[in-house]
């Protein structure tokens, strides 16, 4: 999909595409990283908030770990877009490809490995992606996100600040994609039972 303002104003308010455009007005975008059709970058507000969109889907699938919760998408995605039309940023694709191209395959597997040693959710992915069907249970996968539940609001009942349960959607549809039905629904019915427990208990 071709980043344009009339594609950005369709995924936002019109109030919100005007703080997205001064936030790149004022320089707010630190760090900006495409790798072929994802984007990455860290945008300074209240704080500084990690943004990722998919340049190649519609409405560009948005995320950004800021508690905006109003309609569309928020100032800080709007900016990072916005950036992307004005002055787009070099793809990181063909040095990424050059890289793996001149890695050592042996340094490449100990490089792996270590960091599928020391990443838990990295791990996870990555046995999804191969077709290496989920060795947790539903109970297991249920006490990581209740944990996630912990530690964004871990003085309230209720849930005040976003939640992402990003990593969790995406190994489920890893496992989908690899035809592991049984782990793809093992994940969401952890995800399911755990929602339903937090706002059960809210009330």
């Amino acid at each position: 999909m071709d980043v344009t303002e009339d594609s950005v104003r369709d995924i936002c308010t019109d109030a919100v595409f005007e703080r997205g455009e001064r936030y790149l007005a004022d320089g707010r975008i630190y760090e900006i990283h495409p790798v072929d059709s994802t984007v990455t970058a860290v945008v300074s507000g209240t704080r500084q908030y990690d943004v990722r969109v998919d340049l190649a889907t519609d409405e560009f699938a948005p995320w950004c770990d800021c508690p905006y919760d109003g309609p569309g998408t928020c100032k800080h995605v709007v900016a990072v877009l916005l950036r992307c039309v004005d002055d787009p940023p070099p793809d990181e694709d063909d040095r990424l490809d050059t890289a793996l191209d001149g890695a050592d395959a042996d340094e490449l597997r100990a490089f792996l490995h270590e960091e599928l040693a020391t990443d838990v959710n990295l791990r996870h992915r990555f046995l999804a992606r191969v077709g290496e069907p989920t060795r947790q249970s539903v109970d297991e996968l249920r006490t990581s996100i209740d944990r996630r539940f912990e530690e964004t609001n871990p003085e309230y009942p209720v849930v005040f600040e976003p939640i992402d349960f990003t990593q969790w959607f995406d190994l489920a549809n890893e496992y989908r994609e690899q035809g592991c039905y049984a782990s793809a629904a093992t994940v969401c019915r952890a995800l399911v039972e755990s929602l339903d427990a937090a706002l059960t208990s809210s009330f």
